[in-house]
């Protein structure tokens, strides 16, 4: 008696003709084309976002200050996100597979944590910088000079990537998961599981400068708040020319901390889902859906994109900078003197 159940389908391999290989498990055509193009998008909005974010504050000297090289070296760190990190991770995401070669997948790894970290203290960095401009305006220009922020950069590369070259190429990240590791290792795959001690390292790497930073931004506000009620009631009287330019001062600094406080508003929703999906699944045995932790690592991975929108949005001076530089001026010598806080240009 026949049967007319038909033959299950062959598994696709990531490599057809080498043992060993991690099975495939693709997207249909059409869910294929929409991931690529929301992925590439936001890779695209990393690197052309975060580099002109870094050509306007190196190259217009009115824009060098200790806060915007604290920004401009964000900016690297999340450009380079965009350049080392997402594509490859695109391709990951979307075809199931690893093409890149195991040297490349740690590299990729390493680069991945280093990048967060980096973007994580510079975040902190700049809430210090805003907490002490807000909360004593006229004196800040001679606490934040720009060797310190020069020691704040140095910080925020240097740490990152020491802590995860050591945990990455040492192999101490997966000490007492070896079986479960082999077990994953096939040849077209790239996940690394990570033992709960260093997991536990790592959210708490996160969540103390997280809370740090809401602290001081919560500072921040309750400060903006009383001197916005101050001017407000002295608004009718007649101010010294020296109040009046404390209170210009006062704003302005203000203004700054509401569109920092949005940027990391913006890095702390981008990446908790992220940390907290991966303290649970080191605790719970891994059960993470691969699809859903491919989501929380692209929420993160998004972040990168979003700062220059959020600049776009908050800062003329972004703005106006974008547009001399997309029309050219900005090779003419003058350009590095501009006014980018002129109504006119």
């Amino acid at each position: 008696m026949s049967s007319n159940v038909p033959p299950p389908a062959a598994e696709q391999l990531c490599y057809e003709n080498m043992n060993g290989s991690c099975v495939k498990t693709p997207y249909a055509p059409g869910p294929r084309v929409i991931l690529y193009a929301v992925f590439g998008l936001g890779t695209v909005l990393a690197v052309l976002g975060n580099l002109l974010v870094i050509i306007s504050i190196l190259h217009f000297r009115q824009l060098h200050s200790p806060t915007n090289f604290l920004i401009a070296s964000l900016a690297c760190a999340d450009f380079l996100v965009g350049v080392t990190v997402m594509p490859f991770s695109m391709v990951r995401t979307v075809e199931s597979c690893w093409y890149f070669g195991e040297s490349f997948c740690t590299f990729h790894t390493c680069f991945d944590t280093a990048f967060c970290y980096s973007s994580l203290f510079h975040l902190c960095f700049i809430s210090v910088d805003r907490y002490i401009a807000v909360t004593d305006p006229l004196v800040y220009p001679t606490k934040f000079t720009l060797p310190v922020s020069g020691i704040c950069i140095s910080i925020s590369w240097i740490l990152p990537l020491v802590y995860s070259g050591a945990v990455f190429y040492t192999g101490a990240y997966d000490d007492g998961l070896e079986e479960l590791s082999s077990a994953l290792n096939c040849v077209g795959g790239c996940q690394t599981v990570v033992n709960q001690n260093w997991v536990l390292i790592d959210f708490l790497s996160f969540l103390i400068p997280t809370l740090v930073m809401i602290i001081l931004y919560g500072n921040i506000f309750l400060v903006a708040k009383k001197q916005a009620k101050r001017i407000e009631s002295t608004g009718c009287k007649t101010e010294s020319s020296s109040e009046s330019y404390k209170a210009r001062v006062a704003k302005r600094e203000r203004k700054a901390a509401k569109t920092l406080g949005v940027t990391v508003t913006a890095f702390m929703i981008s990446w908790l889902p992220y940390s907290i999906d991966s303290l649970i699944d080191a605790f719970m045995g891994f059960i993470t859906p691969a699809y859903i932790y491919e989501i929380c690592c692209w929420c993160a991975y998004y972040n990168s994109a979003m700062n220059p929108l959020i600049y776009a949005v908050f800062y003329p001076w972004f703005r106006k900078a974008i547009k001399v530089i997309a029309s050219g001026q900005v090779l003419k010598n003058s350009s590095v003197t501009m006014n980018l806080f002129s109504e006119q240009m």
